[in-house]
C-alpha cells in the first residue's frame, strides 16, 4: 500500500498527473528508444508504438493502478496486474527492464511538467511505480518458476509441420518443438509468443491465441494477416514466409483468461479471429466429454471469413448442452442472423460465466449487455489482442 506520506500527494496530484500521462507515454518512449533502440527492434511491437496503443496502454495502466491503490488502499488490484504480467512473461521481459523504464519514465515526468515536480510529488510517484513494478516483477518470476525456466528464458524454436489456409487472410499453422519432444500442457485459452527475424534485421513479437485443445503432441496457432506496416509485419511476414519445414522461436504458453473448472454454465462470445481462445477451451470441453451448458455466440463479416467454420459447427455439435447462435453483417448466411452479435435475445442460466474475445467495441457492447441483463461484473471475463485499452473494466 502507499505510505501515509505519499497517499495525500498523489491523490492531489492524481488529476494533473493523470492528464498528462499521454504525454509522458509518449516522451518516455522516445527517450527511451533513441537511448536503448535494441528494446524497439527486438522486444517492443513497433505496431503498436507507431498507432499509439502502447502508450495509451501504459497511461491507461499507471493510472488505474494508482487510482486503485487510493480506492482501496488495503488491497492490490491483482487482476490487472495479472494479465500484464502474463503479457510480459510470454515477452521475457527481466526485472533489470524496470529499472531502465524508471529512468526514462520519470525523465520523462520531470520534462512534461517541470517545476510542478517536487521533491515530495517525486518521492510519491516514485512509490507508486515501485510498488507496480515489483509487484509485476513477483508476480512474474512466479510465472517463470511455474514453468521452470530462467528469468525471461521462455522461447524455443518450433517446427512448423501443418500449414492451413483457413481463409483468405487467415492461416493456421501446427507446431511442434524442434527437437522432437511434445509440445507440452498449456490451460484452454493461453496464448502464445512468436519471434520472427525481419528483412530489416529487428526480431519482432506477437502473440497468438492457441486455437486447440491442450493434451496434444502439437500446438496449433491461427494468424491472421494485418494490413500495414509496421502494424502486420509479423503476420505478413507468417503467411508469406513460414512454410511446413521451417523453425519459428516460440513461447511457452502464457494468460490469465483460461476455461474454469467445474460444471457451471459458460458463455463464450467471439467476433472474428478474436474465436481462437473458445475454439480451445470448445475442443477440451468436446474431448473431455463435458455435459456443462455452453453458449457460443461468434460475430463476422461473412462466411468466407469465419475462420474455422466448419470446426467450429463440429465442437459445439459434440458437446450434450451446447448452443451456437452465429451473426454475420453480409446478409443471407445459412443458420445465423445478420447484423452485430445481440446477447440480449439469449436467454442465458443463471450463474453464467462468461468469457469474450474480439475487438474492443464488440467486447464493450457484449459486457454492458451482460452486466445490464443480471450478468455480475465479476463473471465477465476478456482476452485483449495486443495493448490492452480497457484496464479499467472490472474483470
Amino acid at each position: 500500500m502507499l505510505s501515509e506520506q505519499a497517499t495525500p500527494v498523489v491523490r492531489a496530484t492524481l488529476p494533473v498527473v493523470g492528464a498528462a500521462l499521454g504525454e509522458i507515454a509518449e516522451r518516455f518512449y522516445a527517450g527511451m528508444f533513441a537511448a536503448r533502440p535494441e528494446l524497439l527492434r527486438d522486444l517492443f511491437n513497433r505496431g503498436n508504438q507507431a498507432n499509439g496503443d502502447q502508450r495509451r496502454a501504459l497511461a491507461g495502466s499507471v493510472a488505474a493502478f494508482a487510482g486503485a491503490l487510493l480506492k482501496n488502499p488495503d488491497t492490490r488490484p491483482d487482476a490487472m496486474l495479472a494479465r500484464i504480467a502474463h503479457k510480459h512473461a510470454s515477452l521475457g521481459v527481466t526485472s533489470e527492464q524496470y529499472k531502465v523504464v524508471h529512468e526514462h519514465l520519470f525523465a520523462a515526468i520531470v520534462d512534461v511538467l517541470g517545476d510542478a515536480v517536487t521533491p515530495d510529488v517525486a518521492q510519491a510517484w516514485d512509490e507508486v511505480y515501485w510498488l507496480m513494478a515489483n509487484a509485476l516483477i513477483a508476480l512474474e518470476a512466479g510465472l517463470y518458476e511455474e514453468i521452470g525456466v530462467a528469468e525471461g528464458e521462455v522461447r524455443r524454436p518450433m517446427e512448423i509441420v501443418e500449414r492451413r489456409q483457413e481463409t483468405a487472410d487467415t492461416t493456421s499453422f501446427v507446431l511442434r518443438p524442434a527437437d522432437g519432444r511434445p509440445a507440452g500442457p498449456f490451460r484452454p485459452g493461453q496464448y502464445v509468443s512468436v519471434r520472427v527475424e525481419l528483412p530489416d534485421g529487428a526480431r519482432q513479437i506477437r502473440q497468438y491465441s492457441l486455437s486447440a485443445a491442450p493434451g496434444r503432441p502439437q500446438w496449433r496457432i491461427t494468424v491472421k494477416r494485418i494490413e500495414g506496416d509496421p502494424a502486420g509485419e509479423v503476420s505478413t511476414w507468417l503467411h508469406e514466409h513460414a512454410r511446413v519445414g521451417d523453425t519459428i522461436e516460440v513461447s511457452a504458453p502464457f494468460g490469465d483468461l483460461v476455461l474454469p473448472e467445474g460444471e457451471g454454465p459458460l458463455l463464450l462470445a467471439s467476433a472474428g479471429i478474436g474465436s481462437t481462445p473458445m475454439l480451445a477451451m470448445l475442443d477440451h470441453l468436446a474431448t473431455t466429454g463435458s455435459h456443462r451448458p455452453v453458449t457460443v455466440v461468434h460475430a463476422d463479416r461473412s462466411p468466407a471469413d469465419h475462420a474455422h467454420r466448419e470446426e467450429l459447427h463440429r465442437l459445439v455439435d459434440a458437446l450434450p448442452n451446447g448452443s451456437l447462435h452465429l451473426w454475420y453483417e453480409e446478409p443471407g448466411a445459412a443458420s445465423a442472423r445478420p447484423g452485430r452479435a445481440d446477447v440480449t435475445t439469449l436467454d442465458l442460466p443463471p450463474g453464467v460465466t462468461a468469457y469474450l474475445c474480439g475487438p474492443l467495441p464488440f467486447m464493450r457492447q457484449v459486457r454492458g449487455d451482460l452486466l445490464a441483463g443480471g450478468v455480475a461484473a465479476a463473471a465477465v471475463h476478456y482476452e485483449v489482442f495486443g495493448p490492452d485499452l480497457w484496464l479499467g473494466a472490472e474483470s
